[in-house]
Order: C-alpha cells, then structure tokens, then sequence
C-alpha cells in the first residue's frame, strides 16, 4: 500500500498551467485569486479523503465539522506553487519567510440546532495582515459556496489588530442576540452583516483569500451537511503565513 502521507509520494498532479482570476471584491477591494481546474484530477485526493477515514471535530477552532489530515507532497507541491502569486498579489514584504500553519481536509457536519453562536456569525481566521486561506474544492456539487461579508456598523470587510476591539465591541448585540435565538447557519445579509460576494463551489477550483476577511460557508441543509467525504461537501483547507525569520 502507498503511503500518502509520506512526503515524497506524489499523491496530485497539479495542472501544468494555473490561470487565476483576480478579483478585488468589495469596497476595500481586497485581492481574491481563483484557479479552475488546480490540478489535473482530485480524484486520487477523493480517494484518499474516503480510503484514510480518521476524520475527527475540529480541536481549538470553530469549523462547524470534521477534519482529517492531507497528503503532505500535495500541500507542498499547492503552497510552491501559491506563494508567488500571493507574494506578488498581496505585497508581502520580501524579508518575510513562509510559516505552514495548518492543512486538513474538511466536512461540514454540524445540524444547525447544534451551533454554538460564534459559529452563526461570520468569522476571521486571525487579523494577522500576512496569513492567507487556500481552499480547494473536491467533491462535485451543487454544495455551498464561500460568502464574505462586511459587518454594517463598523462597515469592516477586513479584521486587522488595529480593528479588533472596535469590531468586538461592536458586534457584541448581534451575538446577545443569538444567544436566545435558535441555531442556524449564516448564509445571506441580515440587519448586521452584508453579503457583498460569493466564491462559488465548483469542484478543483481553489481559492486563494487572506485570512482576516470575515466569511462564512453559505451551507444547504440538504447537501452540505455530511460527515462522509464520499458525498459532503469535501474540501481541502490549506493556511500558511508569512512572518519575520526565526532566530535560531
């Protein structure tokens, strides 16, 4: 039996050419790179997300289901290929080096009802100016897609240390009020937050955001929430950043 997780076995071929789009969405016109077709099949990753099992909840974060680890080489051969369009897109400095911070696949799983109210909101991965998501889409549709959002009395699309405080504080009566309400995933504007754009689900199609971006899965009931990778919606969840070198 190969062993997928060995770094040297090649489990993907990425495509030979990546065309990324660049959008600048929203009214701070924050850069979105997405590619199509990323790599030349994602079944082998299909295969592995099913074959490995060991999908277990998410611990110290607040992904709204199960995750299982990737392929180590195809992290690898996504992140080299990634990271100059990031550098060139988002303007990181160059005396910054790349920090892996965390790879998975992922399912959505958790029923509404079962919500704690921070996973009703949309959220940030961490204001750090210089981490990104990279997310790849794997099994075939229709699943939900990818909504960022502006929170209307900050007016916020972005969550950066200097935002912090005023946005928390500012958010802090939306979250009073789903503390009595009943639970429910996030998926259109409402009196707090505005939807202002869609990264729609299309099978190997990755996406590329920064992780301070307020966003939040636009999941259907009725197809997104299933814990089997054969059937849910099956994404691979790649975050890396970009800080000062380490001293030694």
């Amino acid at each position: 039996m190969v062993d997928v997780m060995d770094p040297k076995r090649r489990v993907v071929a990425l495509s030979h050419r990546w065309q990324p789009e660049l959008h600048h969405v929203g009214e701070e016109r924050t850069p979105v790179l997405v590619v199509d077709e990323a790599a030349e099949s994602v079944a082998p990753l299909q295969r592995v997300a099913v074959e490995q099992g060991g999908f277990q909840a998410a611990e110290g974060a607040f992904y709204p289901g199960v995750r299982a680890p990737l392929p180590p080489s195809y992290v690898i051969d996504i992140v080299t290929r990634a990271v100059p369009l990031i550098r060139r897109h988002y303007g990181v400095p160059d005396e910054l080096v790349l920090q892996p911070r965390g790879f998975s696949f992922s399912l959505v799983s958790t029923p509404a009802e079962s919500l704690v109210p921070l996973q009703r909101l949309p959220h940030f991965d961490t204001p750090e100016p210089y981490y990104f998501a990279l997310l790849h889409y794997l099994n075939p549709g229709p699943h939900g897609a990818t909504a960022l959002f502006r929170h209307r009395a900050t007016g916020f699309e972005r969550i950066s240390p200097q935002r912090a405080e005023a946005y928390f504080a500012a958010a802090q009566p939306a979250m009073d009020r789903l503390m009595s309400g009943p639970g429910a995933y996030l998926v259109e504007s409402n009196q707090d937050y505005h939807c202002y754009h869609r990264i729609g689900y299309r099978q190997n199609r990755l996406a590329i955001y920064p992780g301070n971006l307020l966003h939040s899965i636009q999941v259907d009931e009725k197809s997104d929430i299933d814990a089997n990778p054969a059937t849910g919606r099956l994404t691979a969840n790649i975050f890396i950043s970009f800080g000062p070198r380490r001293k030694r």
